[in-house]
């Protein structure tokens, strides 16, 4: 069953000297973009939170947020060096550059200072934060459960919307057939009189090159290679939608292949039937092609 890049799941919880809360979105995206804003002085905990939803996911602008909050009493704040020092290294170097170009910089506070990400941290008397990291991956893994349901109970709608565009393409394709079928029997009797006509009227026209010429006609407008295509085309496609995995690239490919037959239907249509069948079914590729963008 399809799954959908769109989800979203939330959570609050408390443990090891600590309260949180998390928050995880994602939307639709070309491959896997995994944007992840956690503490920083839990060592390790970004790196395995990424592998665990690099694991499950394998599309989506996905967005990962945990606000954390000490409870223990010997907490404090303290600042990073390394970080304080880059920071005031960033300074240093944008004033010397606004001063070359005689601008002239509002001076930074303290406050401006530590505002910066990473120059102040919360720090506790214990500094082994491996118990807080152990019990936020364990809470992780139920947000991410949820996480996945919703986006599992977008696939299951977005299937059933897919699998109904697919056979209405498929039932334009045998409406096309059918007028296509009409359509030779009236090109058939067209061109007989008109190459009567021109038999009649010139007597120097080689019967045998004009009925090639209208032959070579009657091989230009036939959409036979067209409706096959397309028929396979629906094939493919719902086999897709009953794989197990993500399928929306070739979901996307098939939509687009969808759409070069239909094209070239139209341009061989010849009548005003087929063209409007034609037409139909563009309108329903696109609509496909649309839901298809947001299919894992």
């Amino acid at each position: 069953m399809i799954q959908s890049m769109t989800g979203f799941a939330a959570a609050k919880n408390s443990g090891a000297g600590a309260s949180w809360s998390w928050e995880l979105r994602s939307v639709n995206a070309k491959g896997l973009d995994l944007r992840i804003r956690v503490p920083d002085w839990i060592e390790g905990l970004e790196a395995q939170l990424r592998a665990r939803v690099s694991r499950s996911l394998s599309r989506g602008s996905v967005t990962l947020n945990l606000r954390l909050t000490r409870e223990d009493a010997g907490g404090e704040m303290a600042l990073n060096q390394p970080a304080l020092g880059a920071v005031l290294d960033a300074m240093t170097e944008i004033e010397a550059q606004a001063m070359q170009r005689g601008l002239s910089l509002a001076p930074a506070t303290a406050a401006d200072v530590l505002s910066q990400r990473g120059v102040l941290e919360a720090r506790s008397a214990d500094a082994d934060t491996g118990a807080l990291l152990k019990v936020l991956l364990s809470d992780f893994e139920t947000l991410l459960e949820a996480f996945r349901k919703m986006r599992a109970d977008e696939g299951r709608a977005l299937h059933a919307i897919l699998v109904d565009q697919l056979e209405q393409v498929a039932s334009l394709v045998e409406q096309a057939s059918a007028a296509a079928q009409a359509r030779s029997a009236e090109q058939r009797q067209t061109m007989t009189t008109a190459l009567a006509r021109v038999m009649d009227n010139v007597d120097t026209a080689d019967e045998a090159r004009v009925a090639q010429e209208l032959a070579l006609i009657a091989v230009k407008s036939d959409i036979t290679e067209e409706l096959d295509r397309l028929r396979a085309h629906v094939t493919a496609a719902r086999d897709l939608l009953d794989a197990d995995g993500p399928v929306g690239r070739k979901l996307d490919f098939l939509c687009q292949e969808f759409n070069r037959e239909a094209n070239t239907l139209c341009a061989k249509a010849q009548s005003t039937a087929l063209t409007r069948i034609g037409l139909d079914l563009k309108t329903v590729i696109d609509q496909m092609r649309e839901q298809v963008q947001n299919v894992e």
